[in-house]
Formats: structure tokens, sequence, C-alpha cells
């Protein structure tokens, strides 16, 4: 009798463990977007963001790419306040640099920095180091023999 009283309680128990879960399966499949549900608060917070985050990329993009004109006029002023530069003399543009150049300056100092560098010596040696004793650190005053009464 009571092994049928325990079935039916762990029956009833999987029952309505299989009835919740096909109630949130149907749920799940019931899922639409409605658009009427989201608030203006949401849309004015989400268009913010994509504009606070383009005008930063923009920005950075300038700094970028005019960071050499901007280097540029910093040394003109301070050889303009030196006096080593005039206001009417003219400055020569800078000539362009290829891709070939810059890779074989760029070789060329890495193959001097290597050699730089002394052969060392691949042999490695141990030397064993004689302590001299201490009780600190030996084995036979510990507590495993038994205590003199």
């Amino acid at each position: 009798m009571n092994n049928e009283i325990l079935n039916s309680d762990t029956l009833k128990a999987v029952q309505d463990t299989v009835s919740a879960a096909k109630e949130e399966i149907h749920t799940l499949n019931n899922l639409t977007f409605d658009i009427s549900k989201i608030g203006s608060d949401g849309i004015i917070i989400t268009i913010l963001g994509y504009v606070v985050v383009f005008v930063a990329l923009v920005i950075l993009f300038l700094i970028v790419n005019n960071i050499k004109n901007i280097l540029n006029f910093n040394i003109k002023s301070k050889l303009k306040r030196e006096g080593k530069i005039t206001e009417g003399t003219e400055t020569k543009p800078e000539e362009v640099m290829t891709g070939e150049v810059n890779a074989a300056i760029a070789t060329a100092l890495y193959l001097f920095f290597e050699e730089a560098h002394d052969m060392e010596n691949t042999v490695l040696t141990i030397k064993k180091v004689q302590r001299p004793y201490s009780p600190w650190s030996s084995k036979i005053y510990g507590l495993r023999q038994f205590p003199k009464r």
C-alpha cells in the first residue's frame, strides 16, 4: 500500500514536470517581435549610442590622419621662436619614401642590431654546494620517536 502511494506521488510529479515543459515549449514557439512594445526611450537611447560611437570614431580618424601635420606645426613654431626659420622662408615638401626604401632601411637596422650581440656559450655547469650542518633542518629531531617519560 505504501509503495502504491509513493509510486502515485512520483507519477504525479513526473506528469507535472512534463506538462510544465510542454507549456514552456509552447510559449517559446509563440515568441514574436512587436515593435510597438519598444518604448520611445529605448529607441532614443539606441540612436544616441550609435551617434556617440560614430562621432568618436570620426574624431579618432581625423586625429590619426592629421598627427603628422600637428607634429610638423609644433616643430615649425619652435624653430620660428628660436629664429632658425623666418616667416617668409618656404619649406620644401618632404620626399615621399616608398615601401621598398622603408623595407631596406628596416632590414639594415635589424641586421646591424643583431650583430651587436655576443655569441653566448651554451654549456651549463652545475656545481654542488657544501652546506654546513644545521640542526634546524635535521630530520632526526622530529617527533616521530616516542618521548621519554
